[in-house]
């Protein structure tokens, strides 16, 4: 029997010029698992708003943190699926893009043509939310292949000790008035609806307090990414860190769970507007620990991950 791995991440514009980040915003944002507005009335709002203001605006973004080898959310994704690769020579280890390339109906085809009995399908977001994971599990069970998915991985013990001890590093290297657990956000309704997410988030920072040595009461979850004009969980990173200034607390950290890899969230919104955003304000240090990225703990960790489900 020939056991097969897909890692999923959310993928990443072909290129960073205006048509192929428009073209990737408008599979993206097209997504009723994302957007659950009505496609009578959101499409001809994206069509005619979004997209013509929106895909310039993000391409000079993606410009900022292009590196000579791409994006580096794919970069990072390809290391881990490498790593992995190395950890479990007998599989099939492949990686698949939400939106965009490589295709996960189609990698998921081609690794069973390829003699995979089963696939284990990780997607690479360690809590739970709809407008992540279910287009994921969607799509997977789509191809028509023998899967099993792993919908989350937050709580598990090895995971979350490689987390603290990315923390516990930058805690060390001086000493913060404040400590954020910044999660990418998603609309409230969605919560209201049943998501997991907030609970999720809120467990992961809860579980990770213990196991680093920081003063909890100067620990906080926070949300980030907001995108249009519906309500978001809150509270917002962008706020919190003004608030923070206007007390006094002027050297912040911040790590990013719900991302394993740099993004444009990371590497943009957070290193480049949020850090002026602080700076302007009158903050002093700000510190980004750095997602997973080629960390091979976390490699070892996914390969364990699967070897367990099969």
């Amino acid at each position: 029997m020939k056991h097969g791995l897909l890692l999923v991440n959310l993928g990443s514009p072909a290129s960073p010029e205006t048509s192929d980040v428009k073209e990737y915003l408008k599979e993206f944002l097209s997504d009723q698992n994302v957007i659950e507005m009505p496609k009578s009335i959101w499409q001809p709002i994206l069509r005619g708003m979004i997209l013509p203001t929106r895909s310039w605006r993000s391409a000079t973004f993606y410009k900022h943190i292009w590196s000579k080898s791409g994006s580096p959310l794919i970069v990072y994704t390809q290391i881990i699926r490498d790593q992995v690769r190395e950890l479990l020579p007998d599989w099939d280890v492949e990686m698949a893009m939400t939106y965009g390339t490589p295709k996960i109906v189609d990698t998921l085809k081609a690794m069973e043509d390829n003699g995979c009995d089963e696939t284990i399908v990780i997607p690479l977001f360690p809590q739970y939310t709809q407008s992540t994971h279910k287009t994921i599990i969607d799509k997977a069970k789509s191809a028509n292949v023998p899967i099993k998915i792993i919908e989350h991985f937050y709580e598990n013990v090895e995971y979350q000790k490689i987390l603290a001890q990315h923390i516990q590093k930058s805690v060390d290297e001086f000493e913060y008035d404040q400590l954020l657990f910044s999660y990418h956000g998603i609309p409230t309704a969605m919560i209201n609806h049943g998501d997991p997410y907030q609970k999720q988030c809120e467990e992961t920072t809860s579980a990770i307090s213990k196991l680093i040595t920081f003063p909890n009461e100067k620990i906080k979850t926070v949300y980030q990414s907001k995108f249009g004009p519906m309500p978001w969980l809150k509270p917002y990173l962008k706020n919190e860190l003004s608030q923070l200034v206007a007390v006094g607390k002027r050297n912040v950290l911040i790590v990013t769970p719900s991302f394993v890899a740099d993004c444009l969230e990371t590497l943009e919104e957070d290193n480049v507007q949020n850090y002026q955003s602080f700076k302007a304000s009158g903050g002093d240090r700000f510190k980004l620990v750095e997602p997973m990225n080629d960390d091979p703990r976390f490699s070892q960790f996914i390969a364990n991950l699967a070897f367990e489900a099969k």
